[in-house]
């Protein structure tokens, strides 16, 4: 398996439908990004849970899974309604990519289930059209676990901080029977698995592009 690692990276944008789907979806990248690159800049937005507790819960997590500045935006569209707010997502996400100088995007992949992850997913590359975007996986109910294409190693001791802090911020959620830790150890370390590691966190590519000869600085801005 090749790896790639990419040249520089100073700034990565990372949205989700609800809040805790961002810490779910790539909560160990999250913590082993952040611990590598202390200055990389993490910019977030989530499109529920604007004003309720589940928002408290959100930027509670994500400061202790991107540090304490990350910028994050949450919005208070309604959960499980946001294919009949199109509009209103599409500008959000809009308003989000203008302040973003992001090189990599994670967000859910086209192929979840969820209505409120795939319109999302969907709408992802008609804003962020020259960015690297990598489609994570929630666990979930349906059956829509996905084939990925990309995987980020990650240690054991991140795998399980990762659930330890997700359990820890996201009280409201305990009581669903997929939010456990055997639920998120069992997923990383099938993916882990899959890539020779102990743990992964793993993604589907949305679109990427080959340079097999140097590209100039002309060329790389277009």
């Amino acid at each position: 398996m090749i790896g790639l690692v990419p040249a520089e990276l100073t700034e990565i944008a990372v949205v989700g439908a609800h809040c805790d789907d961002i810490a779910i979806g790539l909560g160990g990248t999250l913590l082993t990004l952040t611990a590598a690159h202390p200055e990389l800049t993490v910019r977030a937005l989530v499109l529920t849970g604007g004003g309720t507790v589940r928002e408290a819960e959100e930027r509670a997590a994500l400061a202790e899974f991107c540090g304490p500045s990350v910028d994050l935006t949450v919005c208070d569209l309604p959960d499980g309604r946001t294919p009949a707010h199109w509009a209103a997502v599409k500008e959000a996400l809009h308003a989000f990519r203008l302040r973003s100088s992001a090189q990599i995007v994670f967000g859910p992949h086209r192929h979840d289930a969820h209505q409120d992850h795939r319109l999302l997913a969907e709408l992802l590359p008609t804003e962020f059209r020259d960015q690297l975007i990598l489609g994570y996986e929630i666990a979930k109910w349906e059956t829509d676990t996905p084939t990925p294409t990309f995987f980020h190693p990650i240690d054991t001791a991140v795998a399980e901080e990762k659930s330890r802090l997700l359990h820890v911020h996201y009280i409201t959620q305990l009581d669903h029977d997929w939010f456990d830790r055997d639920a998120f150890l069992g997923l990383t370390r099938l993916r882990g698995i899959q890539c020779h590691a102990a743990h992964a966190e793993a993604f589907v590519a949305e679109k990427a592009m080959l340079h097999l000869r140097p590209v100039s600085t002309q060329e790389s801005q277009r």
